[in-house]
Protein backbone atom coordinates (compact mmCIF):
# COMPACT_ATOMS: atom_id res chain seq x y z
CA UNK A 1 0.00 0.00 0.00
CA UNK A 2 1.22 3.48 -0.85
CA UNK A 3 0.27 6.38 1.41
CA UNK A 4 0.73 9.86 -0.06
CA UNK A 5 1.26 12.07 2.98
CA UNK A 6 1.37 15.84 3.33
CA UNK A 7 4.36 16.74 5.50
CA UNK A 8 2.85 20.04 6.59
CA UNK A 9 4.20 23.55 6.26
CA UNK A 10 7.62 22.91 7.76
CA UNK A 11 7.72 22.30 11.50
CA UNK A 12 7.93 18.57 12.25
CA UNK A 13 5.07 18.76 14.76
CA UNK A 14 2.69 20.27 12.21
CA UNK A 15 2.20 16.98 10.38
CA UNK A 16 -1.23 15.47 10.99
CA UNK A 17 -1.63 12.68 13.54
CA UNK A 18 -2.55 10.31 10.72
CA UNK A 19 0.52 11.32 8.74
CA UNK A 20 2.77 10.80 11.77
CA UNK A 21 1.26 7.36 12.35
CA UNK A 22 1.96 6.40 8.74
CA UNK A 23 5.58 7.56 9.07
CA UNK A 24 6.01 5.48 12.22
CA UNK A 25 4.61 2.38 10.49
CA UNK A 26 6.34 2.79 7.12
CA UNK A 27 8.77 0.22 5.77
CA UNK A 28 9.78 2.60 2.99
CA UNK A 29 9.70 6.41 2.92
CA UNK A 30 10.17 8.40 -0.28
CA UNK A 31 10.41 12.05 0.67
CA UNK A 32 10.96 15.31 -1.18
CA UNK A 33 14.35 16.07 0.37
CA UNK A 34 14.71 19.51 -1.19
CA UNK A 35 11.55 20.75 0.53
CA UNK A 36 10.50 18.50 3.41
CA UNK A 37 11.95 19.06 6.88
CA UNK A 38 14.33 16.12 7.49
CA UNK A 39 13.33 16.18 11.17
CA UNK A 40 10.19 14.32 10.09
CA UNK A 41 12.36 11.28 9.43
CA UNK A 42 12.92 11.05 13.18
CA UNK A 43 9.47 9.44 13.32
CA UNK A 44 10.55 6.45 11.20
CA UNK A 45 11.10 3.04 12.71
CA UNK A 46 14.40 1.21 12.79
CA UNK A 47 15.17 -0.48 9.49
CA UNK A 48 12.95 1.79 7.41
CA UNK A 49 14.36 2.37 3.91
CA UNK A 50 14.51 6.05 2.95
CA UNK A 51 14.74 7.54 -0.54
CA UNK A 52 15.28 11.23 -1.32
CA UNK A 53 13.11 11.97 -4.36
CA UNK A 54 14.94 15.26 -4.99
CA UNK A 55 17.58 13.08 -6.65
CA UNK A 56 15.12 10.80 -8.46
CA UNK A 57 13.02 10.84 -11.60
CA UNK A 58 9.34 9.90 -11.68
CA UNK A 59 10.31 6.53 -13.13
CA UNK A 60 12.75 5.87 -10.29
CA UNK A 61 10.13 6.81 -7.68
CA UNK A 62 7.64 4.39 -9.20
CA UNK A 63 10.30 1.67 -9.38
CA UNK A 64 10.99 2.07 -5.65
CA UNK A 65 7.27 1.82 -4.94
CA UNK A 66 6.94 -1.31 -7.08
CA UNK A 67 9.83 -3.03 -5.34
CA UNK A 68 8.25 -2.32 -1.96
CA UNK A 69 4.89 -3.65 -3.15
CA UNK A 70 6.48 -6.85 -4.43
CA UNK A 71 7.86 -7.44 -0.93
CA UNK A 72 4.56 -6.61 0.77
CA UNK A 73 5.98 -3.47 2.38
CA UNK A 74 4.15 -0.26 3.27
CA UNK A 75 5.39 2.92 1.58
CA UNK A 76 4.92 6.55 2.55
CA UNK A 77 5.37 9.08 -0.26
CA UNK A 78 6.05 12.21 1.78
CA UNK A 79 5.34 15.49 0.02
CA UNK A 80 5.78 19.03 1.28
CA UNK A 81 2.79 21.00 2.61
CA UNK A 82 -0.37 19.54 1.18
CA UNK A 83 0.38 17.39 -1.88
CA UNK A 84 -2.60 18.79 -3.80
CA UNK A 85 -0.77 22.10 -4.33
CA UNK A 86 2.18 21.84 -6.73
CA UNK A 87 2.83 18.30 -5.50
CA UNK A 88 3.03 16.48 -8.86
CA UNK A 89 1.01 13.62 -7.38
CA UNK A 90 -1.49 13.05 -10.19
CA UNK A 91 1.14 11.63 -12.52
CA UNK A 92 2.23 9.19 -9.81
CA UNK A 93 -1.33 8.13 -9.06
CA UNK A 94 -2.15 7.55 -12.73
CA UNK A 95 0.81 5.19 -13.10
CA UNK A 96 -0.14 3.37 -9.90
CA UNK A 97 -3.68 3.00 -11.26
CA UNK A 98 -2.27 1.48 -14.46
CA UNK A 99 -0.22 -0.96 -12.41
CA UNK A 100 -3.17 -1.75 -10.11
CA UNK A 101 -1.23 -0.66 -7.03
CA UNK A 102 -3.41 0.60 -4.19
CA UNK A 103 -2.81 4.00 -2.61
CA UNK A 104 -4.51 6.66 -0.54
CA UNK A 105 -3.84 10.27 0.36
CA UNK A 106 -3.38 11.95 3.74
CA UNK A 107 -3.71 15.75 3.52
CA UNK A 108 -1.28 18.14 5.14
CA UNK A 109 -1.12 21.75 6.33
CA UNK A 110 -0.17 23.82 3.29
CA UNK A 111 2.64 26.36 3.54
CA UNK A 112 0.16 29.11 2.64
CA UNK A 113 -1.54 28.34 5.96
CA UNK A 114 1.83 28.30 7.69
CA UNK A 115 2.65 31.69 6.17
CA UNK A 116 -0.60 33.14 7.51
CA UNK A 117 0.27 31.81 10.96
CA UNK A 118 3.73 33.37 10.73
CA UNK A 119 2.14 36.75 10.08
CA UNK A 120 -0.88 36.34 12.39
CA UNK A 121 -2.84 37.07 9.24
CA UNK A 122 -6.42 36.35 8.16
CA UNK A 123 -6.72 35.96 4.41
CA UNK A 124 -10.43 36.76 4.28
CA UNK A 125 -11.33 40.04 5.94
CA UNK A 126 -14.88 41.42 5.52
CA UNK A 127 -15.03 44.35 3.10
CA UNK A 128 -11.36 43.82 2.16
CA UNK A 129 -11.07 40.41 0.50
CA UNK A 130 -13.15 37.24 0.65
CA UNK A 131 -11.18 35.25 -1.90
CA UNK A 132 -7.69 33.75 -2.09
CA UNK A 133 -5.95 33.22 -5.41
CA UNK A 134 -3.19 30.61 -5.16
CA UNK A 135 -0.89 30.78 -8.15
CA UNK A 136 2.73 31.19 -9.26
CA UNK A 137 4.79 33.24 -11.66
CA UNK A 138 5.67 31.77 -15.05
CA UNK A 139 9.28 30.67 -15.11
CA UNK A 140 10.99 27.67 -16.68
CA UNK A 141 7.62 25.94 -16.36
CA UNK A 142 5.04 28.02 -18.25
CA UNK A 143 1.61 28.97 -17.00
CA UNK A 144 -1.62 28.43 -18.94
CA UNK A 145 -2.29 31.61 -20.92
CA UNK A 146 -5.61 32.21 -19.15
CA UNK A 147 -3.88 32.14 -15.74
CA UNK A 148 -1.51 35.07 -16.03
CA UNK A 149 -0.57 37.10 -12.96
CA UNK A 150 -2.00 40.16 -14.71
CA UNK A 151 -5.43 38.55 -15.14
CA UNK A 152 -5.58 37.51 -11.48
CA UNK A 153 -4.36 40.89 -10.26
CA UNK A 154 -7.38 42.52 -11.87
CA UNK A 155 -9.59 40.93 -9.19
CA UNK A 156 -7.80 42.71 -6.32
CA UNK A 157 -8.36 39.63 -4.17
CA UNK A 158 -5.78 38.22 -1.79
CA UNK A 159 -3.06 36.49 -3.80
CA UNK A 160 -0.58 33.88 -2.61
CA UNK A 161 2.28 33.08 -4.96
CA UNK A 162 4.24 29.86 -4.71
CA UNK A 163 7.51 29.15 -6.57
CA UNK A 164 8.03 32.81 -7.40
CA UNK A 165 10.57 34.20 -4.93
CA UNK A 166 13.37 34.10 -7.51
CA UNK A 167 11.30 35.99 -10.10
CA UNK A 168 10.15 39.01 -8.13
CA UNK A 169 11.11 41.77 -10.55
CA UNK A 170 8.86 40.14 -13.16
CA UNK A 171 6.20 39.33 -10.60
CA UNK A 172 6.10 42.91 -9.32
CA UNK A 173 5.79 44.27 -12.86
CA UNK A 174 3.05 41.77 -13.72
CA UNK A 175 1.08 42.60 -10.57
CA UNK A 176 1.23 46.32 -11.30
CA UNK A 177 0.33 45.81 -14.96
CA UNK A 178 -2.67 43.76 -13.83
CA UNK A 179 -4.05 46.42 -11.56
CA UNK A 180 -2.35 46.44 -8.15
CA UNK A 181 -0.85 49.79 -7.17
CA UNK A 182 2.84 49.90 -6.29
CA UNK A 183 1.99 50.63 -2.66
CA UNK A 184 -0.31 47.61 -2.26
CA UNK A 185 0.84 45.73 0.86
CA UNK A 186 2.82 42.54 0.30
CA UNK A 187 4.71 40.03 2.42
CA UNK A 188 7.55 37.59 1.88
CA UNK A 189 7.58 34.57 4.20
CA UNK A 190 10.69 32.41 4.01
CA UNK A 191 10.38 28.80 5.22
CA UNK A 192 7.14 29.35 7.11
CA UNK A 193 7.02 27.45 10.44
CA UNK A 194 10.61 26.15 10.08
CA UNK A 195 13.05 26.99 12.90
CA UNK A 196 14.76 29.55 10.62
CA UNK A 197 11.52 31.19 9.45
CA UNK A 198 11.82 34.82 8.32
CA UNK A 199 9.09 37.25 7.31
CA UNK A 200 9.12 40.68 5.73
CA UNK A 201 6.37 43.22 5.07
CA UNK A 202 6.85 45.36 1.97
CA UNK A 203 4.79 46.53 -1.01
CA UNK A 204 4.17 45.24 -4.50
CA UNK A 205 6.61 47.82 -5.80
CA UNK A 206 9.40 46.83 -3.39
CA UNK A 207 9.09 43.03 -3.51
CA UNK A 208 12.28 42.44 -5.48
CA UNK A 209 14.26 44.97 -3.43
CA UNK A 210 13.07 43.45 -0.14
CA UNK A 211 13.98 39.91 -1.25
CA UNK A 212 17.42 41.03 -2.44
CA UNK A 213 18.20 42.94 0.76
CA UNK A 214 17.28 39.92 2.84
CA UNK A 215 18.87 37.29 0.57
CA UNK A 216 15.63 35.45 -0.21
CA UNK A 217 15.78 33.55 -3.49
CA UNK A 218 13.78 30.37 -2.84
CA UNK A 219 11.49 28.55 -0.41
CA UNK A 220 9.40 31.66 0.25
CA UNK A 221 5.75 32.51 -0.28
CA UNK A 222 4.61 35.89 -1.54
CA UNK A 223 1.35 37.31 -0.19
CA UNK A 224 -0.25 40.29 -1.90
CA UNK A 225 -3.24 42.34 -0.86
CA UNK A 226 -4.66 44.72 1.71
CA UNK A 227 -5.17 41.86 4.19
CA UNK A 228 -1.41 41.93 4.81
CA UNK A 229 -1.78 45.10 6.89
CA UNK A 230 -5.24 44.07 8.18
CA UNK A 231 -6.70 47.57 8.20
CA UNK A 232 -10.08 49.01 7.18
CA UNK A 233 -11.97 45.76 7.61
CA UNK A 234 -15.48 45.32 8.97
CA UNK A 235 -16.08 43.08 11.98
CA UNK A 236 -17.48 39.63 11.29
CA UNK A 237 -21.25 39.23 11.23
CA UNK A 238 -20.93 35.80 12.82
CA UNK A 239 -20.19 37.23 16.27
CA UNK A 240 -22.03 40.53 15.91
CA UNK A 241 -24.84 40.87 18.49
CA UNK A 242 -27.01 42.58 15.86
CA UNK A 243 -26.81 39.59 13.51
CA UNK A 244 -29.09 36.55 13.81
CA UNK A 245 -27.54 33.13 13.16
CA UNK A 246 -28.86 29.59 13.25
CA UNK A 247 -27.73 29.35 16.87
CA UNK A 248 -28.74 32.67 18.43
CA UNK A 249 -31.07 35.62 17.91
CA UNK A 250 -29.86 39.17 17.43
CA UNK A 251 -29.83 41.08 20.70
CA UNK A 252 -29.54 44.61 19.35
Amino acid sequence: MIHFVGAGSGAADLITLRGKNYLEEADVIIYAGSLVNPALLDYKKEGCIVYDSAKMTLEEVIEAMEKAEEKGLMTVRLHTGDPSIYGAIREQMDILDEKDIKYDYCPGVSSFCGAAAALNLEYTLPDVSQSIIITREAGRTPMPEKESIQSFAAHQATMVLFLSSGLLEKTSADLIEGGYSEDTPAAIVYRATWPDERKYICTVGTLAQCAKENDVTRMALIIVGDVVTHTNYRRSDLYNPSFTTGYREATK
